[in-house]
Order: C-alpha cells, then sequence, then structure tokens
C-alpha cells in the first residue's frame, strides 16, 4: 500500500528521498522583505520631506510695481522707483522683528535665486555679476503697516547709495548696467526665509543716447571739404597767436610819472638870437 504523504513533506516519483515543500517560508519571506523595505524607507521619506528647503515659505500674492506717482526720475540709467508694500506682511507667522529684504536680481536669474538659510549667507551687491542676485534694503513690517492717505510719498528707490561698501550687507549701490531686473520681497528670521512675495515684471534702465549720422548724408567730397576748412581754420588760429605775440612785443613803452629824463644841455631861442646878434 502506498505510504502516505505526510504534511509539508512532497513524495518524489520513483520512491526517491522526500523533497520540503517549505510553503510557509516561500510566502513569508517576500512578505517580510516588502515590510522590511517600508520601514527602512518610511523615515527616509519624512527626513527628505521634512528637511526640503523652501517647503516651509509663505508665499504672499503680491506683485512689486514701480511707483506710480508723477515722479520725475523714476528710472534713471542706474535707478529705478518702487512704491512701498505698505499692508502686505500682516502675518501672524511674520514678528515685528524679522527683517524684510529686497531680493534684487536679473531676470534670467530668478530661476536660480535661492532663499539663503541663514542671515550669514547673505548675499551682498559685490557678488552680484557672479550670482546674478543680492538681498538690500532690509526693514521691519512696522515700515510698510498701511496708513491713511496722506501727502507723503512712500516708495523705494533701488540703486540710490553711492557711497555705501558693496561688500556691506543691505548696501544699496547703484545699478552697473541698464538690466533688465526683477525684484520681490523676502522676509527673514534666524531660523531662515519666513515669507516671499511673486516676483515683479522686467524694469530696464535707461541707455545714454548715442548720436548716429544719417545714412547717406555724407559723401566722400563732403568728408574733403570738411577736412580742408579744418585745416584752414587750423592756420588761420596760428597766424592769429603769432599776430598778437608780435603786436605785444613792439607796443610803445610809456614812461611813468615817476620817471624824469636828464638832459645835459638846454638852449632856447632866444639865446641863440642873442648871440647871432653879437657875431653881426
Amino acid at each position: 500500500a502506498p505510504k502516505p504523504v505526510q504534511p509539508g513533506v512532497l513524495g518524489r516519483a520513483g520512491g526517491g528521498a522526500p523533497r520540503q515543500m517549505r510553503t510557509g517560508t516561500w510566502m513569508l519571506r517576500p512578505a517580510m522583505g516588502l515590510s522590511g523595505r517600508s520601514l527602512l524607507l518610511s523615515p527616509l521619506w519624512l527626513l527628505l520631506t521634512w528637511v526640503q528647503p523652501g517647503a516651509s515659505v509663505e508665499r504672499i500674492s503680491y506683485v512689486p510695481r514701480l511707483s506710480g506717482a508723477n515722479l520725475a526720475g523714476k528710472v534713471t540709467q542706474s535707478t529705478f522707483t518702487l512704491e512701498q508694500p505698505l499692508g502686505q506682511f500682516d502675518r501672524t507667522r511674520i514678528s515685528d522683528f524679522d527683517p524684510i529684504w529686497l531680493v534684487v536680481a536679473y531676470s534670467n536669474a530668478t530661476q536660480d535665486f535661492t532663499a539663503p538659510q541663514k542671515t550669514k549667507d547673505i548675499p551682498v551687491p559685490a557678488t552680484f555679476t557672479q550670482k546674478g542676485y543680492y538681498l538690500t534694503l532690509p526693514a521691519q513690517r512696522l515700515h510698510y503697516q498701511s496708513s491713511p492717505a496722506s501727502s507723503q510719498l512712500r516708495v523705494l528707490r533701488v540703486g540710490n547709495d553711492t557711497h555705501c561698501s558693496p561688500l556691506k550687507e543691505g548696501c544699496n549701490p547703484p545699478l552697473p548696467d541698464s538690466g533688465p531686473y526683477r525684484v520681490k520681497f523676502l522676509v527673514m528670521n534666524d531660523q531662515g526665509p519666513v515669507a516671499e512675495t511673486e516676483w515683479s515684471d522686467e524694469t530696464r534702465l535707461q541707455q545714454a543716447k548715442i548720436f548716429e549720422a544719417v545714412p547717406g548724408s555724407q559723401s566722400e567730397g563732403t568728408v574733403v571739404i570738411i577736412a580742408i576748412l579744418s585745416i584752414l581754420l587750423a592756420i588761420f588760429l596760428v597766424v592769429l597767436l603769432v599776430l598778437l605775440v608780435y603786436t605785444c612785443c613792439r607796443s610803445t613803452r610809456i614812461s611813468s610819472p615817476h620817471e624824469q629824463e636828464s638832459m645835459r644841455r638846454y638852449n632856447t631861442h632866444h639865446m641863440c638870437s642873442s648871440a647871432a646878434e653879437r657875431g653881426s
């Protein structure tokens, strides 16, 4: 009679030694591997999401813009004037002592901007050409509180300080070229960035105008005539200068009242007449 198959033992055809199925082992090992991996990946995923830079920065839906006032010199060759962001930082997360920085950047460098995580990492204007952005004009939200309408013009002039050192934090030196530039406001504290506004639109500064000649207005003959006239004018000036020098050297000497002339002999016509009569 055939032998009964024991639990967990599989008989092999041909009467060989029994082979263990190990069904429990095969089923438990994949389950233990998946659960172990998930237990290992969960803390790592939480750590990555927790330390992700900029994840906790509050977004303020405000776009900085140029001053709308009828202001002379609103945009010059090295400065431009912004309106103050009044009432935009009344958030519970923002403290009265948190500095509010103005980020000035080239338009093509805004995508590479990363908010500094520490105060010592704040870029200064001296690194503007390398980084493409810097922080300036630190203030507190007390300075940007909304107030009733008044005659006082509240603006921010970027690039207005010609005496500060570009190596100093908060320096507001003249802008180096025409741009274009974009700006935004960034709130920071000792732990890092707290809130930020949107980037502004592009701002281009004025450029010095170069006077160009009208094409085709100067022919070769015109150039020759101008050259000849310039030479004649130079000769005339040289001749005039020589005449002035010669005239000054040939001027008549005028004696002063203090100078006296001495004469050895002086005869009047009466004396000459007496001598002639005696001779006759």
